[in-house]
């Protein structure tokens, strides 16, 4: 007689409620306490992962952030522990990359050169930052569950406003300087030192909100990490353009075995110091005189660059020198009947045809996409226990982005000129394709001519690709080098910020 009675129980118990409207909460946050190991010492955490909103000039909510706050708990005094505030870029890519692959208390369950496997989801990462600061990952309007929200009067801002408040180089910038404030206000963390870190778009973000929090926030920084930069309107077009792709192609070419031999038995580190003096001193003067090279000199110039990029001699002279990217993923192992990737290169497609000028697909992209989404939406509701039903958007709709006014190089400079505590890194892969580690370097020697602030620009360079994390070896030696990075930023109790 009792078993119905218990069978209905359980049928109750397993029952779930569903809201009627798929909103997400303007102002909510959800905390979990954890703990790690890192770098074989423990760590404890707390996770607060939730949404706060963004204002217009009249306080009202117009749109809120989702964000996911990591700080170590088991420390006394926060005001002097350093926070890093995260973004990755797109522009339209959500925080999830280097959340949960790079510098976050979790990684991807991904093979150790970072390709997926099953069963999906994350593992503890043993080289996460977390151990020297906290970090807030965030993401900008569109992304991941941030979102558009409506007025009081249930309305929501106009496609036309939306872009002219978050959909831009400068308007990007403008908002999320006001959010930062307001989550360091809330969080008490004004005395504490400040890294912001941006991954491909999100570098030319950071290095707008460098100068925008000095000069409309009153918030100075310690340092700025630079993962795959742009160019953050930095001019490097015609001849640089051209010529900075050679060392990336040489890169790719060692990487799939496809060099002449005497390169080929070379270490990589020993060989791209020759390619970049190639580039700089024979590659790019040649590239400049145009129509109007001489034979002699194009001929000698083209068989260099075949014998650095592992294409044919003809298919650099059909491209008169100038080798389209695109093409290079296509051509270099075509005769193997593969493409390589844009992002990566060490990853490789198959295409319907082999002939053609571009590759079908971007293997890199697929393969991240396949590990990347289910993780991140297994982890915010199962690790982290924040539960919505708005879909994580891996890429929003941002576009058409207003890339006019694009100064955000110069306005890093402007910030490390008058902010003489501003230390800025550089991290670039090898075998990135689409921000190239050449253009990185090139960039980083054109940030300030006067040469005044080189000793506070560095570079790291490693064996993979946008995201170099994700190959294991990499994962730890760019968390040491951003750990190290921070710590070396962190001035001594006396040292004044003064020339």
């Amino acid at each position: 007689m009792l078993r119905p009675l218990i069978l209905l129980c359980l049928l109750v118990s397993s029952s779930y409620s569903y809201a009627n409207s798929r909103q997400i909460e303007i102002d909510q946050a959800v905390e979990t306490k954890h703990q790690t190991r890192i770098n074989g010492q423990r760590v404890q955490y707390s996770a607060l992962t939730g949404t706060q909103p963004v204002w217009d000039e009249q306080g009202e909510p117009v749109a809120t952030l989702f964000y996911t706050y990591y700080r170590r708990t088991d420390v006394s005094d926060v005001g002097r522990r350093p926070l890093m505030i995260s973004f990755n870029g797109g522009p339209g890519s959500a925080s999830v990359w280097m959340h949960v692959a790079y510098t976050g208390p979790k990684v991807l369950n991904i093979d150790t050169e970072g390709y997926p496997v099953q069963p999906y989801g994350v593992t503890t990462n043993p080289y996460s930052v977390l151990d020297v600061a906290d970090i807030v990952f965030v993401n900008p309007v569109n992304t991941g569950y941030s979102r558009v929200v409506p007025n009081s009067q249930g309305e929501l801002l106009s496609r036309e406003k939306q872009r002219e408040m978050f959909f831009g180089v400068n308007a990007d910038v403008s908002y999320l300087a006001e959010w930062i404030n307001t989550f360091v206000t809330r969080h008490n963390r004004w005395t504490s030192p400040k890294f912001l870190i941006g991954e491909s778009y999100g570098t030319t973000r950071v290095a707008g909100l460098a100068l925008e929090l000095q000069n409309r926030q009153w918030m100075y920084l310690n340092g700025v990490i630079l993962v795959s930069p742009t160019d953050m309107g930095i001019d490097r077009q015609g001849p640089v353009k051209a010529a900075n792709r050679l060392p990336y192609f040489a890169a790719t070419a060692w990487y799939h075995g496809v060099l002449p031999a005497d390169l080929q038995q070379r270490d990589l580190y020993e060989l791209l110091p020759e390619v970049e003096d190639f580039t700089l001193n024979q590659y790019l003067p040649a590239l400049a005189k145009g129509a109007f090279i001489e034979d002699a000199e194009k001929q000698r110039i083209a068989e260099q660059v075949a014998r650095y990029s592992g294409l044919s001699l003809q298919s650099v002279l059909g491209s008169n020198l100038d080798i389209d990217t695109a093409f290079f993923w296509k051509d270099l192992l075509r005769e193997q009947g593969k493409t390589v990737g844009r992002l990566d290169s060490r990853y490789l497609g198959i295409d319907k045809k082999e002939v053609g000028e571009r590759p079908d697909y971007w293997a890199e992209l697929t393969s991240w996409l396949h590990s990347f989404t289910p993780a991140i939406n297994h982890y915010i509701r199962n690790d982290l226990n924040y539960v919505t039903d708005i879909k994580y958007n891996m890429f929003g709709p941002v576009h058409p982005w207003d890339r006019t006014n694009d100064n955000t190089g110069d306005n890093l400079r402007q910030a490390m000129a008058q902010n003489p505590y501003l230390q800025v890194l550089f991290q670039a892969g090898y075998y990135d394709g689409a921000t190239n580690y050449f253009d990185a370097k090139y960039s980083m020697w054109q940030l300030d001519p006067s040469s005044k602030m080189r000793d506070r620009l560095h570079f790291a360079g490693y064996r993979s690709g946008h995201m170099m994390y994700l190959r294991y070896e990499d994962l730890k030696k760019s968390n040491d080098d951003l750990r190290n990075f921070i710590r070396a930023a962190l001035p001594a109790e006396d040292q004044a910020a003064r020339y």
